[in-house]
C-alpha cells in the first residue's frame, strides 16, 4: 500500500520535473540572465513539491474515476499538469500568506522570505509562481475547446480565494485581538472563500474540463459538484480546526497553535456562541494571547462547554448532509456513450479521506 502511494508520487514528481524544465526553458530563450534562471529554479524546487500534494494528486485520481479506466500517458500528462497548477497556485499562496502572517517555518523548512538574500523578492517570486500556471496552461491546452474555462477557473478561484484571505487579516489580526469580530457565519464564508473553493471545487472543476464534461443550461454537472464540494470543503476546515484544539501534537504532526495566534476557528467561534457572560470575560481575557498558561485557560474553557461533542455532533451531521448531496448526482446518466459524466465515486473518495480522520 505504502509503495504504491510511494509510486503514485514519484510518476506525479516526475511530471513536476518536465513542466519545471518547460519554465527554465522560456527564461533561457527569453535570454534571460544566468542567476535569474538559477534563481527561478530555487523558487520553483523549495516552494512548490515539497507539500502532501494532495490537491494535485486529486485532479489525476478523479480524472481516472471519471473515465472509469487507466489514463493513457498523454491523459495522465495533461491530468497531472493541472495538479501541478494547483500545486503552484498553493505556493503562490503560501510564500504570500508567510509574509503576512510573518511565519518562521513552512515544511519543515524556514519560509522562503526568510531564507537568506530572499526577503521582500519573495513577493515577485510569489508573483512568479502564479505566472507559471498562465504560461503552462497556453502552451499544453490553447488548442482544446475548455482552454477558456481553464483561465476564468484559475482566475475566478484565485480571486476568491483572495477575497477569504482578506476577510480572515481583518477579522483576526495577530496582534489585536477583538472577538467581537468573530462569528460562525464569518467563520463559514472564510473557510469556503479561503480554502473549499481552491483546494475542494478546483481540482474535480479541472477533472470535469479535462474529460470533456459540458456545462447544461440546466442541472449544470459543474453547479451539482459545487454544491457538494463547498459543504465537503467547509467540514474539512472544521475538522482541521478542531483537531488543531484536540488531537495530540504526536497524532497530528505538529502543535496546535489556533488559540495562541488569535485564529478565528470553528472552536472559539462555537464557544463564544455557547459561552455564559462569565466564559467570555475568560475568552476575552485570554484567547490569542502568547502565553501557555492563557492558552491552559481557553482549552479548559473549551472542555467545559462541551467542544467535543459538539464537533461529533457536527461531523456526523456533515457526513449525514454530503452524502445525501452525493446521491443527488444521477446513477444512469442519460448521456452519448462515449460521453464522460460525473460520478459518486469522486466524491465518495474525497469524503471517505475526510471522515474521521485524525490527522
Amino acid at each position: 500500500m505504502a509503495d504504491a502511494k510511494a509510486q503514485k508520487r514519484q510518476k506525479f514528481d516526475g511530471v513536476f520535473a518536465v513542466l519545471r524544465d518547460e519554465l527554465l526553458d522560456y527564461l533561457k530563450q527569453e535570454g534571460m540572465p544566468q542567476d535569474a534562471q538559477d534563481w527561478y529554479r530555487k523558487n520553483l524546487e523549495y516552494n512548490v513539491p515539497g507539500g502532501k500534494l494532495n490537491r494535485g494528486l486529486s485532479v489525476v485520481d478523479s480524472v481516472a474515476i471519471l473515465k472509469g479506466r487507466a489514463l493513457s500517458e498523454d491523459e495522465y500528462f495533461k491530468a497531472a499538469l493541472l495538479g501541478w497548477c494547483i500545486e503552484l497556485l498553493q505556493a503562490f499562496f503560501l510564500v504570500s500568506d508567510d509574509m503576512m502572517d510573518q511565519s518562521v517555518t513552512r515544511r519543515g523548512q524556514p519560509c522562503w522570505y526568510r531564507v537568506e538574500s530572499v526577503g521582500l523578492i519573495a513577493v515577485n517570486d510569489s508573483f512568479m509562481l502564479e505566472g507559471a500556471i498562465y504560461f503552462l496552461l497556453k502552451k499544453h491546452f490553447r488548442t482544446e475547446p475548455y482552454y477558456v474555462h481553464l483561465l476564468e477557473l484559475f482566475h475566478d478561484t484565485t480571486f476568491q480565494t483572495e477575497l477569504g484571505q482578506l476577510i480572515d487579516l481583518i477579522t483576526a489580526p495577530e496582534d489585536h485581538v477583538d472577538l467581537s469580530k468573530f462569528s460562525l457565519a464569518k467563520h463559514q464564508k472564510i473557510v469556503i472563500y479561503k480554502t473549499a473553493y481552491y483546494s475542494f471545487y478546483l481540482p474535480v472543476a479541472l477533472s470535469m474540463y479535462v474529460c470533456g464534461i459540458p456545462h447544461a443550461a440546466q442541472n449544470d454537472p459543474y453547479a451539482l459538484a459545487q454544491s457538494i464540494l463547498i459543504p465537503l470543503g467547509e467540514y474539512f476546515q472544521v475538522q482541521d480546526d478542531f483537531l488543531d484544539f484536540a488531537a495530540p501534537p504526536e497524532v497530528l504532526g505538529k502543535i496546535g497553535t489556533d488559540i495562541i495566534d488569535n485564529k478565528c476557528s470553528w472552536c472559539v467561534n462555537t464557544a463564544l456562541a455557547l459561552a455564559t457572560p462569565a466564559q467570555r470575560a475568560v475568552l476575552d481575557a485570554n484567547y490569542g494571547r502568547k502565553d501557555a498558561q492563557a492558552e491552559a485557560r481557553v482549552k479548559a474553557l473549551y472542555e467545559e462547554l462541551g467542544i467535543r461533542d459538539k464537533y461529533a455532533a457536527y461531523e456526523e451531521g456533515a457526513y449525514k448532509r454530503i452524502l445525501g448531496l452525493i446521491e443527488t448526482i444521477p446513477e444512469a446518466p442519460s448521456a452519448p456513450a462515449d460521453q464522460v459524466t460525473l460520478k459518486r465515486e469522486v466524491f465518495k473518495v474525497f469524503l471517505d479521506k475526510i471522515y474521521k480522520r485524525q490527522k
